[in-house]
């Protein structure tokens, strides 16, 4: 049986290291990957001494115990891992707000904690009244779940700024099982200056000590150098009798972890309206800025959100070398700012990082004579984007590729909102319905 795995990014990689622990043998694994290492949207990139995520902030946390343990061994164990406490606040005008956002009403100017409290409590009565369902439109979500105040003063203004589209374009479906509920009273709490706190799911992460999160990816692959062929794009994907032709050669089964946006060039046979499908996926792409600083130490935060425009472009700072001593040289620290792009349009000049400086310098958070340099990286695909329409597209793609014989994995394989930790639970689930079948060919 030979096998070929198109893309080794977290998915990939977490694949073959399952299927391999299941017994099945590591030189019938082949991994395709188009770029010169492997990771994916989980790389990292050292320049001068500063290291950062390429794909905006990542953390390691995850409610599956024994998947998170898993990710920390291959990244060399608990010894090669800093255990942080997230510490995440909104920059409202020039206030620290304690994030989530209604976690952090008492923190506001008097009138905005008024128009956010008035209103999310009559969101909460509204709903308590006529049961209501979810709206599907995200702009009318917000507002039922939130009230007016929150929609006016964070929500609208950032959501705006991440997906660069009208909020009623996007569905509901994307925030389900995704954002807590905080329980009315713990915002009254908030509203009055009770310290409440919400997301406790995220309130422990994982970073490795030394190269970025890219040493998760790494150590991953550490036992499938032989298998990964670097610098091997996949641009041709055919039918060969019961079997596959992936850039000519034969394989007897395919696993794809490329977005699915770019397989109708790819694969033979796509059937018209399947192709069509594919191609109009929405998302978004990124554009991930370093900013390298002459600063000693950082505020003890993790990561902020911008949600004002007169802060820039950026929507979310991470506070990269807070992670790790080994992300900045000593004596100096980081910034990297994430920038969304819709999916498809062209990335923006070098004026960019003018824009963004200018916006972190607006809101209080740098002083240009602080700034040493900036590098940026720029990504193709980074979030999915649940329109109206999403549903129905991922239903007609996933039964073309069923009854094709072609199995997709990965956020953008799949096209699901999954972090790593998610990419790597559906790995397993796959290397194990995968391993019988593979066993008895």
């Amino acid at each position: 049986m030979k096998i070929a795995i198109l893309g080794a990014g977290i998915s990939g990689l977490s694949l073959a290291r399952f299927l391999i622990e299941g017994g099945v043998p590591a030189q019938s694994l082949h991994l395709l990957e188009a770029d010169s290492r492997v990771g994916g949207l989980c790389q990292s990139k050292t320049v001068e001494g500063f290291t950062y995520d390429v794909a905006g902030g990542h953390i390691l946390y995850s409610k599956d115990t024994s998947v998170l343990n898993w990710m920390i061994d291959c990244g060399g164990g608990p010894g090669a891992f800093e255990k942080k406490q997230r510490n995440t606040r909104i920059r409202y005008e020039h206030r620290w707000v304690n994030y989530p956002f209604e976690n952090g009403l008492g923190d506001l100017p008097p009138q905005a904690t008024f128009d956010c409290l008035s209103g999310y409590v009559r969101a909460w009565h509204q709903r308590s009244t006529d049961r209501s369902s979810a709206p599907r439109e995200f702009g009318a979500w917000v507002r039922w779940r939130f009230g007016e105040g929150i929609a006016r003063h964070f929500m609208d203004p950032y959501n705006a700024k991440v997906w660069k589209r009208d909020l009623d374009f996007l569905t509901s479906d994307w925030v389900a099982g995704r954002v807590p509920d905080a329980p009315v009273d713990d915002v009254l709490r908030s509203a009055v200056g009770i310290r409440t706190e919400g997301y406790t799911h995220q309130s422990i992460f994982y970073y490795p000590r030394q190269g970025g999160f890219q040493a998760i990816a790494d150590g991953i692959a550490s036992t499938l150098h032989s298998r990964v062929r670097l610098r091997t794009p996949v641009v041709e994907v055919q039918r060969s009798g019961s079997g596959w032709k992936v850039n000519g050669e034969d394989f007897d089964l395919v696993v794809n972890t490329l977005a699915l946006t770019d397989l109708p060039r790819i694969i033979h046979g796509v059937p018209g309206e399947v192709a069509e499908a594919m191609r109009t996926l929405e998302y978004n792409g990124l554009v991930s800025i370093l900013v390298a600083l002459e600063r000693r130490e950082h505020p003890d935060l993790s990561w902020i959100y911008l949600p004002h425009e007169i802060q820039g472009p950026t929507n979310r700072v991470t506070y990269m070398s807070n992670y790790s001593a080994s992300l900045a040289p000593k004596g100096k620290s980081s910034f990297l700012c994430e920038v969304t792009i819709p999916g498809g349009a062209p990335h923006p000049g070098p004026e960019l990082e003018g824009e963004v400086l200018a916006g972190l310098v607006a809101a209080g958070l740098l002083r240009r004579e602080e700034v040493l340099f900036t590098d940026r990286t720029n990504i193709r695909h980074a979030y999915v984007v649940f329109d109206h329409r999403y549903a129905e597209r991922r239903s007609a793609i996933f039964r073309w590729m069923d009854e094709a014989g072609l199995i997709t994995l990965g956020r953008f394989g799949r096209f699901e909102y999954d972090n790593s930790d998610q990419c790597v639970i559906r790995a397993k689930a796959l290397a194990i319905n995968l391993i019988p079948k593979l066993q008895k060919g």
